[in-house]
């Protein structure tokens, strides 16, 4: 047993969060994404929201610096407007990666085929929303 990890982060995603280098990718998935499909290593998140999982995850997780945006989302205007869950994690991120803006969109295939290549993808109880997080580099103090 740790201290100070929180309970949603099981050890499977601990595992994971750990192993991943610079830019690798990790998604996290609504309660409905095909993950069985589409990954490669699939997490299990059963019950836990995208936003709770986002606030136990960034204090870990650096994001990446390089490129457009750290973060993807799923482009879910051609079925109206995007999740409202999408202003509640970008106001996570936002909160512990100052530098973010927005998300980068991406439609549906591409999201699938990003979370197929994804080092992970953490199929959670969020009602709708998939979002993909890049790691970015830990800066070491001098």
């Amino acid at each position: 047993m740790l201290r100070n990890i929180p309970n949603c982060v099981s050890p499977d995603l601990m595992h994971a969060l750990m192993s991943m280098g610079h830019g690798d990718e990790i998604v996290f998935a609504d309660a409905d994404f095909p993950g069985a499909d589409n990954s490669r290593r699939l997490i299990r998140a059963d019950g836990v929201d995208t936003e709770t999982l986002l606030n136990a995850v960034l204090p870990l997780f650096p994001l990446d610096t390089f490129g457009k945006s750290p973060v993807l989302a799923m482009d879910c205007s051609a079925w109206g407007d995007n999740p409202e869950s999408y202003s509640r994690f970008g106001k996570v991120v936002k909160r512990y990666f100052d530098r973010f803006e927005d998300f980068e969109y991406l439609d549906r295939s591409s999201l699938y085929g990003a979370a197929s290549e994804a080092y992970a993808v953490v199929v959670t109880g969020e009602a709708d929303g998939n979002i993909i997080l890049r790691k970015g580099i830990v800066m070491q103090a001098t």
